[in-house]
């Protein structure tokens, strides 16, 4: 099971103009977000402040990984980094003084 950190952004040409539809977006999109928490896959999530944009960190495999971030098209797109634990560095590091 692999860690990632995801960068989110929203598509600015599918975010409704109409304050009201606009929260309503939102509320659907958090909705999402708090569910994929409940099920484990998203450790943590955040929004820039004054931006369409944000992060998040899950865990999973890349098929689980890949179904998560689908549910999300084609209103968020997302950057993908996989990210190593302190305990992995420490074996990569091992690995380079043999």
């Amino acid at each position: 099971m692999g860690r990632y950190l995801l960068m989110w952004q929203l598509d600015p040409a599918r975010v409704p103009v109409d304050p009201k539809e606009r929260g309503a977006g939102w509320a659907g999109l958090i909705g999402m977000v708090k569910k994929d928490m409940e099920k484990g896959i998203s450790k943590d999530w955040g929004a820039f402040v004054g931006e369409g944009r944000g992060y998040c960190v899950v865990e999973g495999t890349e098929t689980e990984i890949s179904v998560m971030v689908q549910q999300y098209s084609p209103i968020v797109h997302f950057e993908t980094h996989p990210v190593m634990s302190v305990s992995q560095v420490e074996e990569m590091l091992g690995a380079l003084s043999k």
